[in-house]
């Protein structure tokens, strides 16, 4: 009792008509956005990430 394509293209009409194309472009891109966002930072390996502030930094600021 598998999905077969008749059964999905009802669901994706479905989906169209509930959403809009607009609304699913975007969601489209922004999930997009965010899959490149998660490939970028695993491939830096944290190389971005600031330091902890130790005791040492914190006494010399005051």
């Amino acid at each position: 009792m598998g999905f077969s394509i008749p059964h999905l293209l009802v669901v994706l009409v479905i989906v169209l008509v509930v959403f809009g194309t607009k609304r699913l472009k975007n969601l489209g891109e922004d999930l997009g956005g965010a899959i490149n966002g998660f490939r970028k930072a695993i491939k830096d390996g944290g190389k971005s990430q600031t330091p902890a502030n130790n005791d040492e930094d914190i006494e010399q600021k005051h």
